[in-house]
């Protein structure tokens, strides 16, 4: 399995009550669900296959599928973002072929034995087991970012408050008029990266691409309170 020895956690985390629990965060990017984990009390590793320099968390390069196969069931939780191109509506300008990955994640996941966690977007939704949306108003992010979570264990979204604040065409700042930021990929400026990574909550990243291909932290935050009351209860592993 391709894989290097894991690079320690960041120096500057934030202090945050520890739980006791572990959670895998594999397909990791940046590590906006891995820091959501971490502020619930969870200890991190993130995995991906193509290295993350500014993960923030423990982290090993490798193939997600085959490490949660591998090691899964060593972590409390299991969390998994697989890619979305192959879901994307965009897709169907692209012409490409991308791995669909939902499914050997799953199996993975379930055979490990422990409770997981997997994300994508809305277009994914046909793929994921009875998924809940979680959007940033929810959390009073100020953009609208839904992202579906199937997950092993009851998961309940906070109230949905209408879409009634106008966005930013992509590539734009905030204005008083369009409070919102559209966050998608393109050739961004500095100043929008920053205002981008504020308004997801992730000033830790480097790159445009990075925040584009971010699920804001606190969605895992929600989701790693909810995981660690079900695990706490007893009832922390899933039938294969």
């Amino acid at each position: 399995m391709p894989a290097r020895t894991a690079r320690p956690a960041a120096d500057w985390l934030p202090a945050r009550p520890w739980n006791g629990l572990t959670v895998l965060d594999t397909y990791s990017c940046a590590g906006g669900m891995g820091m959501g984990f971490y502020l619930a009390g969870f200890d991190v590793v993130g995995v991906d296959i193509a290295d993350q320099p500014n993960y923030p968390f423990a982290f090993v390069q490798g193939d997600a599928v085959q490490y949660i196969r591998a090691h899964g069931a060593e972590f409390d939780l299991i969390h998994g973002s697989p890619p979305c191109q192959a879901y994307s509506p965009l897709n169907a300008y692209n012409h490409k072929v991308y791995p669909e990955l939902i499914g050997p994640t799953r199996d993975a996941m379930r055979a490990s034995g422990r409770p997981y966690v997997i994300e994508n977007v809305e277009a994914a939704g046909p793929e994921l087991i009875d998924p809940v949306t979680l959007c940033g108003p929810m959390f009073d992010l100020r953009v609208y970012r839904h992202r579906l979570f199937e997950t092993s264990f009851p998961l309940t979204a906070p109230p949905h408050p209408e879409h009634t604040a106008l966005c930013t065409r992509n590539g734009y700042l905030p204005t008083p008029g369009r409070p919102f930021m559209t966050i998608t990929g393109g050739k961004h400026s500095k100043a929008w990266q920053r205002a981008a990574a504020e308004a997801m909550g992730m000033p830790w990243v480097g790159t445009v691409r990075e925040v584009c291909e971010a699920i804001p932290p606190v969605y895992a935050q929600w989701i790693g309170h909810h995981a660690a009351t079900w695990i706490r209860a007893g009832a922390g592993t899933v039938a294969a």
